[in-house]
């Protein structure tokens, strides 16, 4: 029993953990660049909308996530115009988009499905399954149920961290990337377009904190609710100071989260007379304990949050 118990913690873990890694990535690309990225909330929230609206009505996952793309994307952008060309507050600017992405989710629940609250039910997103792994003489059937049955979004978010670590630390436009998130200044000198720069790493991360949306609502239910990400996108981005923006250990950090909130359900769901509510709030609680024992150790890129003017 305690051994079917725990496989089953490791599998929620590794769900509840997906959506984080995609958040905590699309905000690594963003403010290794320089641009402090709180919008992470608002566009997984968006991501999770559009892709519920496009499978809804096609009845395709794929087509789903191509919509959550779009709407990242755009919510990136308009983030990046506030940020980059009109030169606003980060912080103010990351704080309208998530208000932005409560208001128009909201209004378009109600007008494309007629409800207020969630949305019907569609496919949820087919889980990825390996039968050749269970063949490997060092993986069990409990292994290949914990690591191989999981949605398509988890075996890409680990690549994706892969080719972030790439990206960044071996080549050449990962030294730029992080020059820029450093001096900006001194990049520019080198011929580093910043600006350019800045707009490709907020738009990806609009596109990759939607996907993580998308992974709630196709991956995780099978449908939309107002509100759904509670509080998702301010834990990835946690995960992302935690992880000192490198893309190895924003990963632990994530996986770390998710063992929380998986933990949390489990433990409400077995009870103990316990109210429901701290259970809840356990994830967030560990979140401020982890942080408040780490965060006078951690340095920011240096250019984080502040203004470049040419």
């Amino acid at each position: 029993m305690s051994e079917l118990f725990g496989i089953f913690l490791i599998q929620l873990a590794l769900l509840k953990a997906t959506p984080l890694i995609l958040a905590a990535l699309g905000g690594l690309f963003s403010e290794r660049s320089g641009i402090s990225n709180i919008a992470l909330e608002g566009m997984m929230l968006g991501g999770a909308f559009s892709a519920i609206v496009g499978s809804y009505f096609t009845g395709s996952a794929i087509i789903g996530i191509l919509a959550a793309l779009m709407a990242g994307g755009v919510l990136g952008y308009i983030f990046a115009l506030s940020c980059i060309k009109w030169e606003a507050n980060q912080i103010v600017s990351g704080a309208a988009i998530n208000i932005l992405a409560v208001g128009l989710t909201g209004f378009f629940l109600f007008e494309v499905f007629g409800f207020h609250g969630s949305s019907p039910a569609v496919a949820k997103m087919p889980l990825l399954d390996l039968p050749l792994m269970e063949k490997l003489p060092f993986l069990g059937h409990p292994l290949r149920v914990m690591i191989f049955q999981q949605s398509p979004l988890f075996g890409i978010s680990i690549l994706l961290v892969a080719l972030a670590w790439l990206l960044l630390y071996k080549t050449p436009f990962g030294l730029r990337w992080r020059a820029v998130g450093e001096n900006p200044l001194a990049a520019e000198t080198h011929g580093v377009r910043v600006r350019r720069l800045r707009y490709l790493a907020v738009i990806a991360s609009g596109l990759l904190a939607a996907l993580g949306g998308a992974q709630l609502s196709l991956g995780d239910l099978s449908q939309f609710v107002e509100r759904m990400t509670a509080g998702r996108g301010f834990i990835a981005l946690a995960a992302l100071i935690l992880g000192r923006w490198k893309p190895w250990q924003v990963l632990a950090a994530c996986l770390f989260f998710g063992f929380a909130d998986a933990l949390a359900d489990s433990l409400q769901s077995v009870g103990f007379g316990i109210p429901p509510e701290l259970f809840l709030a356990l994830p967030f609680i560990l979140t401020i304990i982890v942080l408040a024992g780490f965060i006078g150790e951690i340095r920011p890129p240096a250019a984080l949050g502040k203004t470049y003017k040419r």
